[in-house]
């Protein structure tokens, strides 16, 4: 794909029946990372985030609360929006789905299911998981005892008229598709679980739910019959649609990666790319399943108290910084197929390794000896003498090569391995001045036109570790840029501007500054006594 190509990405819209925590944050941040970076390397970038509203249990959570189900919606999107906020999340729009702009796009693709005989009036008789508002086939509810595969909470069996969408007809071009697409689904274990789902056969699926006598008004009707609602997982999964279909938006379709969590994978592997077939439209890029936050080994729960709430957040975020929380998130998520545990002591040993002792002290360190040895300008330098006091490194191929892995692993939404990128540039800036030794060889005022080249060096390649890592820590990254004279790169325009070379002009100035990552006691307790709700 073009470099200059549009960029969509999305994360999953979240339930509004309660307030946001980490799990919603981290799905959010690491869509966040991504659309940062491919915005500094030139991509014309869509992010898409929002609220999922027309769920069951929004009705029963505002009657126990003495509210209506849209008070209760408004109340709950506003607390999304403020943890994202605070988080500092770049997304370019928040949709909720219970504005005009949604619903009248899903009657539209529904109605168009209809006339291809994809959606039909039928009756179901099955089992249903009320606390993940889903329906189970036989087989899935009997391997997991008939019980959610999610929170273990007693299925329903239920008999009732649905229209349904022909899920079944669709099985085998999907099957196509994933095997001709080996990215399609990420990581590979996730492609595995689906393809043996798959290889079990599909069967047709509830799309709505019957009106019944006295039920509040919530949801969306069925196009032509008002005594169906539209089922709310159908109703989410067309936000990803109807967030593109003004005109100026229509060209990010269709999205390059849907950010999601493993719980609602099924849905947005199988169901949705079978919905996109039938309407004829293209399919997503990239589906990427990510797993779960823990905390301290359990899993978190209201009933242990242990979930990382905003509270928890924002008292990480004032003892710390937003940045340092962001970057331990970022790199130590669970990205992968297992669960990551959240533990105070290994959040403050990666921010003394990887920042207070990394990018934090080697900016430090270099800004001191250009304040100490040249008055506190950039010296000025030939390239030539630079590169001849490279000591064994060519430093713009390695910030070159630095910028060219970041972008193609982001691209491949390896989010840790492309910020890695920016950190091992920073590292190799530590190492180059324990080689060269530049705070010995000043001691000698011959040796100033060599040490000058050395700090040059080191000054122009923390500028691009700092730009690959300003994703992660993008206001921390912009004050380090800000000291050594150079804007944010999102300002840059393409991953050319990124890497160049010979951005931080001779005279100047360079700000020593006070620490960026003041280095943490380990031996403290973790913010807010414990962080329990």
């Amino acid at each position: 794909m073009s470099q200059n190509a549009p960029y969509y990405i999305t994360t999953p819209i979240y339930y509004v029946n309660d307030r946001p925590h980490v799990g919603h944050c981290y799905t959010t941040l690491v869509a966040d990372a991504a659309a940062r970076l491919m915005r500094c390397a030139g991509r014309d970038v869509f992010f898409l985030t929002g609220t999922d509203e027309h769920a069951e249990k929004v009705v029963e959570s505002a009657a126990k609360n003495g509210v209506t189900p849209i008070e209760w919606a408004d109340r709950n999107a506003a607390e999304f929006e403020r943890a994202f906020a605070l988080m500092n999340f770049s997304h370019d729009d928040f949709i909720r789905t219970t504005q005009e702009r949604h619903t009248t796009v899903v009657q539209a693709l529904i109605a168009k299911l209809q006339a291809s005989g994809d959606v039909y009036l039928g009756d179901y008789v099955g089992w249903y998981d009320p606390s993940q508002e889903e329906y189970l086939t036989e087989t899935v509810a009997k391997e997991h005892e008939y019980k959610s595969p999610v929170t273990g909470r007693e299925l329903e069996k239920r008999t009732e008229q649905n229209y349904f969408f022909k899920l079944s007809a669709y099985a085998d071009r999907l099957k196509a598709h994933i095997d001709a697409n080996p990215g399609f689904i990420k990581p590979e274990a996730r492609r595995n679980e689906v393809l043996g789902r798959l290889g079990q056969g599909l069967v047709d699926v509830p799309i709505s739910r019957g009106v019944k006598e006295g039920d509040v008004e919530w949801g969306i009707f069925m196009p032509g019959d008002e005594s169906h609602r539209v089922y709310v997982w159908i109703d989410a999964l067309i936000n990803y649609w109807s967030a593109v279909q003004a005109p100026d938006r229509i060209k990010y379709w269709p999205a390059q990666t849907h950010a999601i969590a493993k719980d609602i994978l099924w849905f947005h592997a199988v169901i949705w790319p079978c919905m996109l077939m039938a309407l004829g439209e293209e399919l997503p890029g990239c589906v990427y399943a990510h797993s779960f936050w823990i905390r301290e080994g359990r899993k978190m729960s209201k009933s242990l108290g242990n979930f990382i709430d905003l509270a928890t957040i924002n008292a990480y975020i004032e003892r710390y910084g937003l940045d340092a929380l962001r970057w331990y998130l970022l790199t130590q998520g669970p990205m992968g197929t297992t669960d990551s545990d959240f533990v105070h002591a290994k959040f403050i040993e990666v921010y003394n390794a990887d920042l207070a002792n990394g990018i934090g002290n080697a900016a430090s360190r270099v800004a001191n000896m250009i304040a100490k040895y040249f008055d506190g300008a950039m010296p000025e330098v030939t390239a030539q003498d630079a590169a001849a006091q490279g000591f064994g490194r060519d430093w713009p191929a390695l910030t070159n090569q630095a910028v060219t892995d970041a972008v193609e692993k982001m691209g491949a939404f390896d989010v840790g391995g492309a910020l890695r990128c920016g950190l091992e540039l920073s590292n190799e800036v530590d190492r180059y001045v324990h080689d060269t030794q530049p705070f010995r060889l000043a001691k000698d005022p011959d040796n100033l036109p060599q040490v000058a080249a050395i700090l040059t060096n080191c000054a122009e390649a923390l500028v691009v570790a700092a730009n690959l890592l300003h994703p992660a820590m993008p206001g921390t990254m912009t004050n380090l840029l800000s000291r050594f004279g150079r804007p944010s790169p999102d300002t840059l325009g393409g991953a050319d501007a990124l890497s160049a070379w010979g951005a931080v002009q001779a005279g100047t100035p360079i700000e020593k500054g006070e620490a960026l990552f003041p280095r943490a006691d380990g031996d403290e307790e973790p913010p807010g006594g414990g962080c329990e709700l």
